[in-house]
């Protein structure tokens, strides 16, 4: 069967009869097993995902399917979806099964797309490269030797691999994005708020953002129209109405765009996402676009901040994993107190027990205003650097990542570098503005190159739009 690389070559096919939904179950399934040594898929649904694809064929020939009908998706495995089992990937959560779906996935229902299976991640998704999994880490289908990027590698890597056409991750601090840049994939993140949170396992509450993972932008616009929009579950989500993200063309009105002049001069940046977005940006100037340098001065505070409220919200939230109501429960206690510790120092693993220590750290009482409180007043002023930038340019231009993926194990030495790699992605956090990351071409080792455009509060149009001429050009 031919690699698809769009949802529309799909609905194109199934109208035309050329293929059914059985046909695509059964194609993806061959190839999740071809390739089972990356390590994507932690649960496979082979005989449900069959058995969907044959309900789905009946409804699209009585012309009742719905807007996803035909597209195959995965889910990372911090999603709930009822009746199945799910881990975050982490020991901790044992073989825990959700009592109902999310929201975002019984959204994908509704609209008729197949779930083939759960997908791996940095446990709790907390991690750049996918080495944090209980479960192993997932390669990266470009170079087996190599991270796919975190939290949502397996998600990214899942696509990347045609082992399903898109996936849904989530983005805490660039966990879509930089998994989509260093897999040579699509990957947005929404405007905090746009799509709801109810059934994602929560990591840092006031950053995590459920987002799409595709081969092209237009699958991410439809993505986000099916799954974004206002839930009576969830008392944070926008009641803003969802426009029709699918019927976005690329923008033939001139933009006024920056590009963050630090991407361009550091040191710090490979070489070849230089010279990649240089030739971008000058392609862009052709078409008519203003695109100029600009400055954020406060880059410097990103990682701090970023790491100081979200450890901080993680420790409060994964304080619900004891070992008491479900979950793993370490054999070797003695009283309540011992199984309390026990089964978190046991079921919880090395970088997640780190975040929930510092988080409870800058949380104790000696260091909340030193630590927590200023992060917060930072946090804001980033948020207030972003509007008024985003009042002069439309649109910001920055790398997902300062490299191409790296290879597994160089970065587990070094802590600090591996946080480091989140440096372009946490401002759209930070700030809860939306971000996708585009690919634009390869490093001499023939990995993918991600460009991230960051837009104003809710204007996912804009950016789709954008991306759409970037991804022509």
């Amino acid at each position: 069967m031919k690699v698809y690389s769009s949802f529309f070559e799909i609905q194109a096919d199934l109208a035309a009869g050329k293929v059914t939904c059985v046909e695509l179950v059964d194609n993806y399934l061959v190839n999740i097993e071809n390739k089972k040594h990356l390590n994507v898929f932690l649960e496979v649904y082979k005989e449900e995902a069959k058995a969907h694809a044959i309900e789905v064929d009946k409804k699209i020939k009585s012309g009742k399917a719905g807007k996803l009908a035909g597209m195959v998706i995965g889910l990372k495995d911090v999603l709930c979806h009822k009746n199945h089992q799910l881990t975050a990937s982490s020991k901790i959560l044992g073989n825990f099964v959700s009592q109902f779906n999310g929201t975002v996935v019984q959204r994908l229902l509704n609209e008729d797309a197949i779930i083939i299976g759960r997908q791996n991640c940095d446990e709790f998704a907390m991690g750049s490269t996918n080495e944090n999994s209980a479960f192993g880490p997932v390669l990266n289908d470009a170079d087996n030797t190599r991270v796919p990027g975190g939290s949502s590698g397996g998600s990214a890597v899942a696509v990347q691999a045609n082992m399903c056409l898109a996936s849904i991750g989530s983005d805490t601090g660039g966990s879509v994005r930089q998994p989509a840049s260093f897999c040579g994939v699509v990957g947005l993140k929404p405007t905090y708020s746009r799509v709801s949170r109810f059934g994602l396992i929560a990591y840092a509450s006031s950053f995590d953002c459920i987002g799409p993972i595709t081969k092209n932008v237009a699958d991410a616009a439809l993505l986000l129209e099916v799954i974004a929009g206002k839930d009576d579950q969830d008392s944070t989500v926008s009641q803003k109405p969802v426009p029709q993200y699918s019927k976005i063309v690329p923008s033939s009105t001139k933009l006024k765009i920056g590009y963050l002049k630090e991407s361009l001069e550091s040191d710090a940046i490979q070489p070849e996402i230089k010279k990649n977005i240089s030739e971008t940006i000058d392609k862009l100037k052709a078409q008519g676009h203003i695109v100029e340098p600009v400055e954020f001065g406060l880059m410097d505070y990103y990682l701090p901040t970023y790491y100081i409220l979200t450890t901080a919200e993680a420790s409060t939230n994964l304080s619900r994993y004891d070992g008491v109501r479900y979950g793993y429960r370490s054999p070797n206690t003695v009283d309540l107190e011992s199984m309390y510790k026990k089964s978190r120092e046991e079921g919880f693993g090395k970088e997640v027990k780190k975040r929930i220590m510092l988080g409870t750290f800058v949380l104790s009482a000696s260091y909340y205003d030193a630590y927590y409180n200023k992060a917060q007043k930072i946090r804001r002023l980033i948020k207030e650097n972003t509007e008024k930038l985003l009042s002069e340019y439309q649109y910001i231009l920055m790398p997902a990542a300062p490299t191409t993926a790296y290879k597994i194990g160089e970065m587990t030495t070094d802590p600090l570098a591996m946080y480091l790699s989140d440096i372009f992605t946490v401002h759209a956090n930070l700030a809860g503005v939306p971000g996708i990351s585009v690919p634009i071409g390869k490093d001499s080792n023939n990995l993918p190159i991600g460009l991230q455009i960051i837009g104003n509060y809710f204007d996912e149009e804009g950016i789709l739009s954008l991306a759409s001429v970037i991804e022509k050009i």
